[in-house]
C-alpha cells in the first residue's frame, strides 16, 4: 500500500465527543490539527446522547448555539423516576445559572456531524475518517506521532502531540502502557428503541421497582430504552428466552405492552458493559489522554459526554498557546490533569454511590429472591424527595458537574 507523511502540530486519536471538540477549538484558534476516526460514520446508537446545561454553555460561548439547537432534539426541564408506585423528581434544571435550563437529547451522530462541519470551516481542521491508529512513534523516550490504517495508504503522522480519544478500550492508552484503576460496576445495559405513540408519557424518565430498573428517554417518534442488569447477567437472561425479557419489560412500562413484540431478535438488544475507571497518570511525554480514555464513566445520570467536553475545553485552554509557539512540554499536560482530575474523581464518587446505595441493593432483593411485595425507597431516594434544596444540589451535579469550564483560546 501507498504511505502518505502528515505533519501537523496536534493529532487526535478519536471522533467521538472529546476528540471533536478539542479538534474544533484548535484549529478554531490557528493550531494544525488532525483528527483520526477508524469508521467512516458516526452512525452508531446508543452512545451518550445527553447534552447537559455545561456543554450547551460551551456552545453558547462559542457562538453555536441557537444553529445546534435547530437541530431535532427533545428538551428536559426536570428528570423525574418512579420507584415502585412513588414518582418523584430527581433533578430540576429550571434554576441553573445557564442560558439553558434543560438536557438536550439528541443522537450523537449529530452532534459530531455538527461539530465536524463547523471544524471545517477552519483550514488548520482536518478530518481523516477509516483511519485507525496502529501504533505509536516514540523517539527518545517521547511520543512523537503515530501510524494509522488508512482504506488505501498507510498513514504515518507527525505532531508535537498525540491525544488519545479513542474511547474506554483505548488503543492509545493500551499502547502507549498508561496505568488504569478499576473501581467497579454491579451492572450492565441492555439498550433498545421501541415505537412512540400518540398518549404515550412526554417526560423522559426512569423505573426502579422490586429488582429492576428501567430507563426510558424520550426521541420523539421512539424510545430509547435500558434495561438494567446485573453485572455479567446477559447470558443467563438470554437463556430465559426473548419471551420472558418482553414480560419484563411490559410489566415495568405497561403502555409499551402493545408494541414489545417488536422485539424480535437478541440483535435488536444492544449490550453496553458498564465499567468505572480512571487512568493514574493521563499523559506521556508527547502524549495526553482526555474523555473516556482516561476516565470511564457509568451510565448514571448520563454525565460521561459532557465530562469529556468539559476535558476537550480545559485542554484547549493550556495547550493551545505553547502548541502555537512549539513550547509543549509536559508541566502543561500535567496541568490539563490537574485541572480535570478533581471533578472527575468526584463524579465517579457520585455515580458509585448511587450505584452502591441505590442500584445494588434493588438487583440483590431480586437475586435473593424477594422480588415480591412493595418495593421500599432506599433512604437516599427518600431524603431527595422530601427536601428541595438536594434536588436543586442533584440539578447541579448533573447539569453543570464539580468544575465547569469555560472557553478561553
Amino acid at each position: 500500500m501507498a504511505a502518505e507523511k502528515i505533519s501537523v502540530q496536534a493529532c487526535i486519536a478519536g471522533g467521538g465527543p472529546a476528540g471533536m471538540m478539542l479538534g474544533f477549538l484548535l484549529a478554531r484558534a490557528g493550531v494544525d490539527v488532525v483528527v483520526l476516526e477508524k469508521h467512516a460514520d458516526f452512525l452508531r446508537d446508543f452512545r451518550g446522547d445527553t447534552i447537559h446545561p455545561s456543554t450547551l454553555e460551551i456552545m453558547h460561548e462559542l457562538g453555536i448555539l441557537d444553529d445546534f439547537l435547530k437541530l431535532p432534539h427533545q428538551e428536559a426541564h426536570v428528570l423525574k423516576a418512579q420507584f415502585g408506585e412513588m414518582t418523584m423528581t430527581f433533578a430540576d434544571f429550571t434554576r441553573l445559572p445557564t442560558h439553558c435550563q434543560f438536557i438536550a437529547f439528541m443522537p450523537q451522530w449529530d452532534f459530531l456531524n455538527f461539530i465536524a462541519k463547523r471544524g471545517a470551516r477552519y483550514p488548520a481542521f482536518k478530518l481523516r475518517m477509516r483511519a485507525e491508529v496502529t501504533g505509536l512513534i516514540e523517539e527518545s523516550g517521547r511520543i512523537t506521532g503515530v501510524y494509522a490504517a488508512a482504506p488505501d495508504c498507510t498513514l504515518e503522522v507527525r505532531a508535537q502531540l498525540v491525544v488519545g480519544a479513542d474511547g474506554r478500550h483505548s488503543d492509545v492508552r493500551e499502547k502507549a502502557g498508561l496505568k488504569v484503576e478499576e473501581y467497579g460496576a454491579p451492572m450492565d445495559v441492555l439498550w433498545f428503541h421501541l415505537p412512540r405513540r400518540p398518549g404515550d408519557p412526554e417526560e423522559t424518565t426512569g423505573r426502579i421497582d422490586v429488582g429492576q430498573i428501567f430507563i426510558m428517554i424520550n426521541r420523539g417518534d421512539q424510545w430509547q430504552l435500558g434495561f438494567v442488569i446485573p453485572k455479567g447477567s446477559h447470558e443467563r437472561i438470554r437463556e430465559h428466552g426473548l419471551p420472558a425479557f418482553r414480560d419484563s419489560v411490559a410489566k415495568l412500562a405497561p403502555f409499551l405492552a402493545d408494541r414489545v413484540g417488536q422485539l424480535r431478535d437478541w440483535e435488536d438488544i444492544q449490550l453496553l458493559t458498564v465499567r468505572v475507571n480512571r487512568l493514574k497518570q493521563w499523559y506521556r511525554p508527547g502524549l495526553l489522554c482526555i474523555g473516556d480514555a482516561a476516565h470511564a464513566m457509568s451510565p448514571v445520570a448520563g454525565v460521561g459526554i459532557n465530562l469529556a467536553i468539559q476535558d476537550a475545553v480545559a485542554a484547549a485552554n493550556v495547550i493551545v498557546a505553547p502548541l502555537r509557539e512549539g513550547r509543549l512540554t509536559d508541566d502543561h499536560l500535567r496541568q490539563v490533569q490537574k485541572r480535570r482530575e478533581l471533578p472527575t474523581r468526584l463524579t465517579q464518587r457520585f455515580q458509585l454511590l448511587i450505584q452502591n446505595r441505590v442500584i445494588k441493593p434493588t438487583q440483590d432483593r431480586r437475586l435473593l429472591g424477594n422480588g415480591a411485595g412493595k418495593f421500599k425507597p432506599p433512604l437516599l431516594i427518600r431524603l431527595v424527595r422530601r427536601f428541595a434544596a438536594i434536588r436543586r444540589l442533584n440539578a447541579r451535579l448533573v447539569g453543570i458537574g464539580f468544575r465547569p469550564e469555560h472557553v478561553m483560546v
